[in-house]
Order: C-alpha cells, then sequence, then structure tokens
C-alpha cells in the first residue's frame, strides 16, 4: 500500500499523448484550448455609440454656454448595424445615433437623448440647442479598445467555458485547436451487478456506470459503456484489454473485482499484460484497493475502481479526473479553502474524502461542514453534500477552525476558479 502522495507522483509520471484537433469553436464546450487563440479583428470595429443621443463635433460647443446658446442642424439617423453615414459634416451638424451606431468622421461627443433639448419643438425636429460646452468623446466605444487585432484571446491549456464561447462567437472565430477528447471503455463487474431496475435483494443496480458517465461533459472524455463482467469472465476481461491496445480507447476503467476476494480478478489479469507504471492499493477512505496501470511501450491506461458506490465516485473525482486534467495540459487544479465547522477524526495514516457541506457564513467566510454518514454505503449524505473535503495524512485530529482543501464532486474546480 502506498500513500496518496506517492501514487500522484506516479500518475504525473505515467503521462499518455493526446492529439489535437480543429473544432468550430461555438462547439467546443468543456474542450482543452492546445494552442493560444488571438483575435483576428479589431473589436470594436470601428468607434461606434455607448449610448442613443446625438453626435456632435465638440469643438463647435467651445464659445457656448447659457447666455449664447446653439443650434445644431440634425442631418440624419444612425441606426445600430446601418452603414457607414456618408453625408459630408458640416459645423454646428448633429446626427441622430442609436447604441452601437458608427460614429461618422467629424463627429466626436455623443450626448444622452435624456440630455436633448429639440428645436423647435420635440415633435418638430429639425435642430437641437447646445447652452454648455461638450467634452470630447463622451459615450464613445473606441475602436479596438476590447480587443485589438491579433491581441490574446484564450491561452493554451485553457477550458472552453460558456463566456469563451460568447467572445469566439462575437470575434468571429471560427475555428480553434483543442485536445482530442479521451475514449474511456468502462466496465462494471460482478455477478451481482444488474441494469434492471427491479431487482432481487441480493443484486445490485449498476449505479456506478451511469454516474461515470454523467460526468463525461464535465470532466473532458467520451463514455463507452463496455456491459458487466461476471465472476469468471477473466479471460473475457484479458481479451478486452487484447482489443484496447489496437483501437482507438484511451482508458479502461473498471468498478469492482480490485480487492483480495476470491473473485477479484481485475489485478491478476492486469499483470499478465507488460507494465510500466503501477500500484495496487493507496492508503485512503474511502477507495483503498484502488488500481492504476499503464500498459508498458502503449499508450494506454488501466483504472480499477473499488465496486462500492461512494469509494468509485472518489477514487474517479481524486485518481480519474486528475489524471486526465494533467495528459490534457491543465494546471494542476486549485483547491478551495474553507474553515472547517467542526471538530472531525479519522485514522492518521490514511488520506480521507469526506463527503461535506460548503456553505458560505454571514459575515461572507467560507466554511465546511462534515457530514455524518461517512461509511463508504451511504449514498444519503453523498445527496446532501456538495463538495468533497480532503483532509491530509499524518494526522488524525482536525479542529474547528483550521483551513481544509475542498473540491467539486461533479465538475472541476477549475470551472470557477
Amino acid at each position: 500500500m502506498i500513500s496518496y502522495e506517492q501514487s500522484k507522483k506516479i500518475l504525473k509520471k505515467a503521462k499518455i499523448k493526446v492529439k489535437d484537433e480543429s473544432v468550430i469553436s461555438i462547439n467546443s464546450l468543456n474542450r482543452v484550448t492546445s494552442s493560444n487563440v488571438y483575435s483576428g479583428i479589431n473589436y470594436p470595429a470601428d468607434d461606434n455609440a455607448a449610448f442613443d443621443g446625438f453626435a456632435i463635433n465638440s469643438n463647435d460647443t467651445k464659445k457656448i454656454n447659457k447666455k449664447f446658446p446653439k443650434e445644431f442642424k440634425i442631418i440624419g439617423s444612425i441606426a445600430a448595424g446601418a452603414k457607414p453615414f456618408k453625408r459630408s459634416i458640416k459645423k454646428f451638424n448633429t446626427v441622430e445615433i442609436m447604441t452601437g451606431g458608427i460614429l461618422p468622421k467629424g463627429f466626436d461627443t455623443i450626448i444622452p437623448i435624456e440630455q436633448i433639448k429639440f428645436y423647435p419643438s420635440k415633435i418638430k425636429r429639425n435642430s437641437i440647442k447646445i447652452d454648455k460646452k461638450i467634452s470630447k468623446y463622451n459615450h464613445v466605444r473606441f475602436k479596438g479598445s476590447d480587443y485589438k487585432k491579433n491581441e490574446l484571446v484564450i491561452k493554451k491549456s485553457t477550458i472552453i467555458h460558456p463566456n469563451h464561447i460568447l467572445a469566439l462567437k462575437t470575434l468571429g472565430i471560427k475555428n480553434i485547436k483543442v485536445k482530442k477528447k479521451l475514449n474511456i471503455l468502462f466496465f462494471s463487474t460482478g455477478n451481482e451487478i444488474s441494469n434492471k431496475d427491479i431487482i432481487s435483494d441480493w443484486q445490485v443496480r449498476n449505479s456506478n456506470a451511469y454516474y461515470i458517465r454523467s460526468l463525461n461533459d464535465n470532466f473532458l472524455f467520451n463514455f463507452k459503456d463496455g456491459g458487466i463482467l461476471r465472476d469468471a469472465h477473466e479471460k473475457v476481461f484479458e481479451d478486452k484489454i487484447k482489443k484496447m491496445i489496437t483501437s482507438n480507447t484511451d482508458i479502461i476503467i473498471t468498478s469492482g473485482a480490485v480487492s483480495a476476494g476470491k473473485f477479484d480478478f481485475v489485478p491478476s489479469v492486469i499483470k499478465t499484460f507488460k507494465l510500466s507504471n503501477y500500484f495496487k492499493s493507496v492508503a485512503i477512505r474511502p477507495g483503498k484497493p484502488v488500481l492504476f496501470a499503464k500498459i508498458k511501450g502503449k499508450q494506454k491506461i488501466i483504472f480499477g475502481l473499488p465496486g462500492n458506490p461512494m469509494s468509485s465516485a472518489a477514487c474517479f473525482r481524486f485518481f480519474v479526473y486528475p489524471y486526465i486534467s494533467n495528459i490534457l495540459g491543465l494546471n494542476s487544479e486549485k483547491p478551495i479553502k474553507a474553515i472547517l465547522k467542526r471538530d472531525f477524526v479519522k485514522k492518521k495514516n490514511f488520506t480521507r474524502f469526506a463527503k461535506s457541506k460548503l456553505n458560505t457564513t454571514n459575515n461572507g467566510k467560507i466554511e465546511v461542514e462534515v457530514l455524518k454518514g461517512q461509511e463508504s454505503f451511504r449514498i444519503k449524505s453523498f445527496l446532501k453534500s456538495n463538495i468533497w473535503a480532503l483532509l491530509p495524512a499524518g494526522k488524525s485530529k482536525f479542529k474547528k477552525g483550521e483551513i481544509v482543501d475542498c473540491f467539486f464532486p461533479n465538475h472541476s474546480n477549475q470551472t470557477l476558479i
């Protein structure tokens, strides 16, 4: 048995190569960029109005005051999306302009519609009356003030979020380069596992496959259900690994049959293959029997997760996802730091993944409560939780008020911080 920290080092060393591909940017949600993305345009594309109002030349107002107001002749109207204004502009001219309308050359400032005095009347709008000096560049969005052509928009190794989609579409970036999604082949194991809704008391519903399938968009992989391996299926599993080596499958994940029982065949079958990296059993709770292997000389990985639903969920979150994240080129995931709400005791030499509830206190602090029902078979506490608290090995007692690391169960911390 190795420590959690030792297992993380093995996972980091056992990288496989992931190819790049070009995808349509609006379909790139949750993909990881494999190169920097730059703007091909200035944004805004030209100087335009930030308010509905009237555009003027501020120089025309230098000598204007309440005693000596001036009428500015309205020579046109510009809507957002209208072609550039072509009429010649003379002194004391103005043009009505809507938000987003292109500011004509010769005008340099905008007076908001709420401040406008029409002449001779609001109904008969021939001119506007100005009775004060107007400063330059009021309510103008300048060309390239948000993004300049060739400016960096998205860095390499970034998970694409909805706000990136908005920026990519706004800037007209049609395609981006991303890392290919990993192909994961998943097997449940055991004679007791069933896909049926109505089962006998001795059977167990196949929840692990459906849980991990539901994570595929958030955790950057394609999921394929390989079905259920029964207790006598050692040869079947061996053949599945052989096929995986010559297929486009990147990772096999099994659930169950990784411990030391009579029918726990996964470790013995995997050991029949030449391996360059391997561990079996990690000092963690839940999920101690977890297994990892890299096929020697091949870009193929196997994870053996425990069959217990909570153990399987925890091991996916703290072993499989960090591995995927690393080979896709993402930076190490940062924990959310939270204040422990009450004392917690665990085994000293084990790292504990605790089903927990993250809250904000009345004074704005982030607080985490380790929930009752930490046994690995209990799903009620998992439903009540919204975070995993990671309590490291090396100490058994954690006091109220201590700062602990936390990780979201169903998506990466990188989607928020």
